[in-house]
């Protein structure tokens, strides 16, 4: 037989008996065979790990099912836009940044500078105003008054120089005042104060504000003569506010050097040295806050005998309700922005105006908030045109007995 007859008869044999069974363990041998290297092992019981927990999940599905829950749908709420400070915040280290940082961002008002809800306020001029953080008024040009000091009119202090009145006569009260001359229309004079703590606000107030309007400075600002220098040399006569003990003292503290109500004579002279020690070239002060030591007579009578005889004037922002004293003495008949909206300073803008016209001279002050100085800068444009005259507040203090 031939060899493929051969074949072909050992597969006709074979095509119909079954093949020959194995048993599992000769069948899984090859596979023990590598599990029993380390190596395949560790790997074989990872994979066995794995799947049981798939099965498990697989079965059972989530593994803290049936264990208390809770489910809370949580939504972030908008920021509230901070308040912008007190004057009394202003003085305080604590709340500096956040006046150093208000942004029209900050503040929650819109790129325009309008706040929310609030109407632009159009002037008689056609000129308007918005509650934004954002000081847009036009810059002025300067008129520039003496550089401070002026020679005679201060002495050495105990914290730098004192004003005092020269041999010649001279007083700091007129030798540092605005120069003004009377053209017969009713006199309307402002005093921005707070300044010298906010850069931005500051330097605002001094290039932007007409240069009849006085700015009053907070005697704890940092590089407190550079801002007075810079005010004069725009043409802005200038202030020094001095704290005084408010109700609810310590708890309402505008800050070391406060002149207290049961504080003796020394005591308010040796504080006063230290206030009126802080720079030169201004012609008088104000209060900041003050409210209870203004009910001292022990207090108020060396505060002002202090500035009797250092030839400094002495404008008060309507507490003190012209109280004598000083060399010389004013006192504001309005604050214009106890409350800080466009709305409310015109208004109180246009009451000082309806005052000077029944009375010859009405004097307004306010806190350097953007909106204040925004405000005073478009309002002064006009009040030529509606038969006033802008006067700095120097122009209002009078000696005593006249």
């Amino acid at each position: 037989m031939s060899l493929f007859a051969k074949r072909q008869s050992a597969l006709a044999a074979a095509a119909g008996t079954p093949p020959a069974r194995r048993s599992l363990r000769e069948r899984a041998a090859p596979v023990l065979a590598v599990m029993k290297k380390p190596p395949a092992a560790v790997a074989g019981a990872g994979l066995l790990l794995l799947g049981a927990a798939a099965l498990f999940l697989t079965v059972l599905g989530d593994p803290r099912a049936g264990t208390p829950s809770a489910r809370v749908s949580l939504t972030r709420e908008a920021v509230a836009p901070p308040e912008a400070p007190s004057g009394l915040d202003a003085f305080s280290a604590g709340a500096m940044g956040l006046y150093q940082d208000l942004t029209t961002a900050d503040a929650g008002l819109d790129p325009s500078g309008a706040a929310g809800g609030e109407a632009l306020i159009t002037l008689p001029d056609g000129a308007t105003v918005a509650g934004g953080s954002s000081i847009t008024a036009p810059r002025r040009e300067a008129q520039p008054l003496p550089a401070s000091p002026i020679a005679g009119l201060s002495q050495p202090g105990p914290s730098g120089p004192l004003p005092m009145i020269a041999t010649d006569g001279r007083v700091p009260a007129q030798a540092y005042a605005r120069p003004f001359r009377a053209n017969g229309k009713p006199r309307v004079a402002v005093i921005v104060g707070g300044l010298g703590l906010n850069a931005v606000t500051t330097r605002a107030a001094i290039e932007r504000l007409p240069a009849e309007v006085t700015l009053s400075f907070v005697p704890y600002a940092e590089g407190l003569q550079g801002w007075i220098d810079l005010a004069r040399a725009q043409g802005h006569e200038v202030m020094i506010e001095i704290p005084m003990e408010p109700t609810g003292y310590p708890d309402n503290d505008p800050g070391p050097y406060t002149l207290l109500a049961e504080a003796d004579a020394n005591d308010i002279q040796a504080r006063m040295a230290w206030l009126l020690g802080r720079a030169t070239g201004y012609f008088g002060v104000t209060n900041y806050l003050g409210d209870r030591f203004m009910t001292s007579e022990t207090g108020m009578t060396a505060f002002m005998g202090v500035l009797r005889r250092r030839g400094v004037a002495f404008v008060d922002d309507g507490s003190a309700n012209h109280k004598p004293g000083a060399w010389s003495r004013a006192s504001a008949d309005r604050v214009i922005d106890e409350t800080q909206s466009p709305t409310a300073i015109v208004g109180q803008l246009n009451a000082i105006e309806a005052l000077a016209k029944s009375r010859g001279q009405a004097l307004g002050t306010g806190f350097s908030y953007p909106v204040t100085v925004e405000a005073v800068a478009r309002w002064s444009a006009g009040l030529d045109a509606r038969g006033l005259q802008l006067a700095p507040a120097s122009a209002m203090a009078q000696r005593p007995g006249r």
